[in-house]
């Protein structure tokens, strides 16, 4: 299989994940790669560097939910395949928790309906490892029950579920992949910010870092540039992965707290870590099993966590330095 030629369309193609994602599609010559995003959080400049490499990007400034829309754009761009990145951040689900929950729902639900009707080919979608749960047993494999403890996760859950339905259903084309949690450049760090681009904001910004709970929380991270790698081989690899849910993640245990240390290091600070109380319906443990990924995608993570952190440090100081600060910390 291959993307030579092809029409590809990204939901959230302007966020982070979906940047990156674009980034990585254009690689494999496809004739046009078309992105829809709504721009709740993602941004053009995260697009630059694609639309520069590549003349057959097209954006539209539209809701990946709204199925007259995704229609008419699926159907006159002619999509072969869709990558599905369109959500409601997580830290979302604590102020608008319809909102967080009903984005995942309607815009697989469009997808799927799109694709049984034919009009585009094969379907990836992005999950979340929120849709676990706390870990009840680890690693955690693709058969882990789904403990979801947010609306955001609930939203990821039933919209895997769902896909999974079309699947067994209608036998459509159509992957979930399920990444853990994944951070470096581009991340969002404003409104409904993740750990990592929170912390380096506020060490950027003369601020105390903070870790919630006692810090011993932990993930299983994964650099963005590994994911978006592993997702296009999902479709590469689609005579392997249909019909499957696939983790992919590092494949390794990190506490939070030593995120957030090995963050005051890279960027030489010195001061007091701050300690804030549990975050509502946190998540105690994730710890993925990767060898799923492993088999079917050929994947193996090669970006080690420190590595990571300072290729996210150099971005932001880069993008965000002082002389920019008090506009950066307006987010």
């Amino acid at each position: 299989m291959s993307l030579r030629g092809k029409r590809v369309l990204v939901t959230g193609g302007a966020g982070f994940i979906g940047s990156h994602l674009v980034d990585e599609l254009i690689l494999h010559a496809p004739e046009t790669v078309i992105v829809v995003d709504n721009f709740f959080l993602g941004k053009m400049e995260n697009l630059a560097k694609a639309s520069n490499a590549f003349e057959g990007l097209r954006v539209y400034r539209e809701d990946a939910g709204e199925y007259a829309a995704m229609e008419n754009i699926i159907g006159s761009e002619r999509i072969d395949v869709i990558f599905d990145l369109a959500v409601k951040p997580l830290p979302y689900s604590f102020t608008e928790p319809e909102g967080a929950y009903i984005t995942s729902v309607r815009v697989a639900s469009t997808l799927c309906s799109l694709l049984k009707k034919g009009f585009f080919r094969t379907l990836v979608h992005f999950s979340s490892s929120e849709a676990y749960g706390s870990a009840v047993e680890v690693p955690m494999n693709e058969n882990h029950p789904l403990n979801p403890t947010t609306p955001y996760s609930a939203g990821k859950a039933s919209a895997d579920l769902l896909i999974m339905s079309y699947c067994r259903t209608f036998d459509v084309d159509a992957t979930v992949i399920r990444p853990f949690n994944t951070y470096g450049p581009r991340q969002n760090n404003q409104t409904y910010a993740a750990v990592v681009p929170i912390t380096i904001k506020r060490i950027l910004a003369g601020q105390r870092p903070y870790v919630e709970w006692d810090g011993k929380q932990t993930r299983d991270f994964i650099f963005v540039k590994d994911l978006v790698h592993a997702a296009v081989e999902s479709y590469l690899r689609k005579d392997r992965t249909r019909h499957r849910i696939v983790n992919v993640a590092g494949g390794k245990e990190v506490q939070v707290g030593w995120v957030i240390e090995m963050l005051a290091r890279l960027m030489k600070y010195e001061g007091e870590i701050e300690r804030r109380s549990k975050r509502a319906a946190d998540i105690a443990r994730h710890y993925a099993d990767i060898s799923l990924a492993k088999e079917l995608l050929g994947f193996e993570p090669v970006t080690d966590m420190e590595h990571g952190l300072r290729e996210t440090v150099q971005w932001f100081s880069e993008h965000y330095p002082p002389s920019k600060i008090e506009h950066y910390m307006q987010g």
